[in-house]
């Protein structure tokens, strides 16, 4: 699936006069909103076999509420209407959903693509044959190790066992370009080639994305957030790998190193971009599952329309945005102050630094809050199979070690049966897994 038949998308019908003058920039007309999200994640389900330490949306449990099999076909039926070209389908692992496939049929019969991320759980040979005749499909396989001892410690015992079968499968039935997900982490930047080398032995391309202090990922983000000169080696290799390489905008902040990397370099929250949960209620952000961000709910009158070009919140999102204390720095026009959910969950503020701020700024910030004790937003909900939640302060201990052309791994005598409960991870939400400016053409 591609995205060259993208319909044409237009500021929002709402905007002022101004807004809808000709843009100097292309990234002008995203800035101040579109009448239809280019990219929309949905969470089928909070449900999973699994339970990732960094989980975005903290899954595991299902939630009783969540949208019927109706309820999901009627909100395809309104992006149908609505043109959104197609959506990222997410969890939880969405798989589990006994409907899931009747909803997939469904979405791709109605001319909205679907993009579905998987721990790979159920993608047996049968299954990747039939998903490998749908030509509106396109899919994710999460993987945050090269080597099951670096991948297992964040995603659960045998998780890289089933997702490389899930991947052979694939490449069996003749399932071409699938996607290799993997969450970059201080654990495995230094495994890139090898991802890179898993992805083309499997027929795949490679997707990184960003760690984000999201859910389950808050607690473990001290810890497993890459270290400044990680993020130079992983700026570095992204650049040497132009064009092999998707990112969705996971990356715009590491632009500041220089060279901006491919993409809408733009927090598109609200703009471009948007989540709807598994019971319906739809965030400004896939990465900010948290009240401060919540717009509406597709259950209300107007559906998810009405939520989309009237909410109060995103009309206030798509107002030109001041860039506070980052607007004097020189690097300011490439990295836009950073991700708007890692500095929500960190404690910075909107229009502050972006935490892992390549030059410096978000460090020294999250020094001065750190010192101020200043208590952190937490997710909206956990949905978690355990009970007891990850522990900011440090409750999560990693030992890392380096062996030669491994990059960091962990050492496995600090695996705690406190902190990791066998068999149990969860997928972190996805995010749009191509270059979200790929096939647009303004009207």
């Amino acid at each position: 699936m591609t995205l060259l038949d993208a319909p044409a998308r237009t500021p929002s019908t709402d905007a002022p006069a101004f807004r809808t003058a000709e843009p100097q920039k292309l990234v002008d007309l995203f800035e101040y909103g579109l009448d239809a999200p280019i990219c929309l994640t949905w969470e089928l389900t909070y449900a999973c076999n699994l339970s990732c330490v960094h989980c975005l949306s903290s899954s595991g449990r299902r939630d009783p509420r969540e949208l019927t099999t109706e309820e999901a076909k009627a909100v395809i039926d309104e992006l149908e209407r609505m043109q959104v070209f197609y959506v990222n389908i997410g969890g939880g692992e969405p798989t589990v959903r006994s409907d899931f496939f009747e909803i997939v049929d469904y979405a791709t019969a109605h001319h909205v693509g679907v993009k579905f991320s998987t721990n790979g759980v159920k993608i047996t040979p049968d299954v990747a044959a039939r998903l490998a005749k749908n030509d509106y499909l396109d899919i994710q396989i999460s993987l945050d190790g090269a080597t099951a001892e670096v991948n297992d410690y964040v995603r659960g015992p045998g998780s890289y066992d089933t997702a490389i079968t899930a991947m052979r499968n694939l490449r069996d039935a003749g399932f071409k370009n699938f996607k290799l997900s993997v969450v970059c982490t201080s654990q495995n930047i230094g495994q890139l080639d090898d991802f890179k080398a898993i992805a083309d032995e499997y027929g795949a391309q490679l997707r990184l994305t960003r760690l984000r202090p999201s859910g389950r990922g808050a607690d473990v983000w001290d810890e497993l957030h890459p270290r400044p000169e990680q993020q130079r080696e992983l700026y570095d290799w992204l650049v040497a790998h132009e064009g092999e390489i998707l990112t969705g905008d996971s990356f715009f902040h590491l632009s500041a190193y220089g060279k901006a990397l491919p993409g809408l370099n733009l927090c598109g929250a609200g703009r471009v971009v948007c989540l709807i949960d598994p019971v319906g209620d739809v965030y400004a952000c896939p990465f900010a599952i948290h009240e401060e961000f919540l717009a509406g709910n597709v259950r209300n009158d107007g559906g998810f329309q009405e939520v989309w070009r009237h909410s109060e919140l995103f009309t206030r999102l798509r107002q030109p945005q001041s860039g506070g204390a980052c607007s004097s720095c020189q690097f300011f026009d490439s990295c836009k102050g950073g991700c708007m959910a890692a500095k929500f969950f960190t404690g910075l503020p909107l229009d502050g630094p972006d935490p892992e701020c390549v030059q410096g700024f978000g460090e020294t910030a999250l020094t001065k809050l750190k010192e101020g004790k200043a208590e952190l937003p937490k997710a909206s909900g956990d949905h978690s199979h355990r009970t007891e939640r990850y522990s900011r302060s440090g409750k999560v201990e990693l030992t890392l070690t380096r062996r030669e052309g491994l990059g960091p791994v962990l050492s496995s005598t600090v695996l705690s049966s406190t902190v990791l409960k066998p068999g149990i991870t969860a997928p972190p939400v996805s995010d749009c897994a191509e270059d979200p400016l790929a096939g647009f053409q303004p009207a």
